[in-house]
């Protein structure tokens, strides 16, 4: 169920193939103890040219992590901590590598499965 959508600037994919990116945020978020394995979603959106970082076109990285709401605050930050340190042992010279966690409301959730 959780969902960790990747937002980077196009160049990045020059330094780690793009599946490589995938396969890590996937491994990382197993490692995590949060997910199991079948459920995690992983999506990857370059952005090649309308985009600023501090002002100019610099390179950047950023995870939006959606899970479903019930994990306590220590263990979504744990889940920050595991993936910015991954991303940061990738791609050691990209000066911007974030990640936010946020709650999906399990009443207000729904899949095709679930109608």
């Amino acid at each position: 169920m959780p969902h960790f959508v990747i937002d980077c600037s196009e160049p990045i994919l020059d330094l780690v193939d793009p599946n490589t990116i995938l396969q890590e945020v996937h491994k990382t978020a197993i490692v995590s103890t949060l997910f199991t394995e079948a459920d995690i979603k992983v999506r990857l959106n370059p952005f090649k040219e309308h985009y600023l970082v501090s002002g100019k076109k610099d390179d950047f990285i950023h995870i939006f992590a959606n899970i479903m709401e019930g994990r306590t605050t220590e263990q979504k930050a744990n889940l920050s901590t595991l993936m910015v340190s991954k991303l940061k042992s990738l791609f050691p010279d990209v000066p911007i590598i974030s990640i936010n966690v946020r709650d999906f409301e399990k009443a207000t959730y729904c899949n095709k499965t679930m109608v």
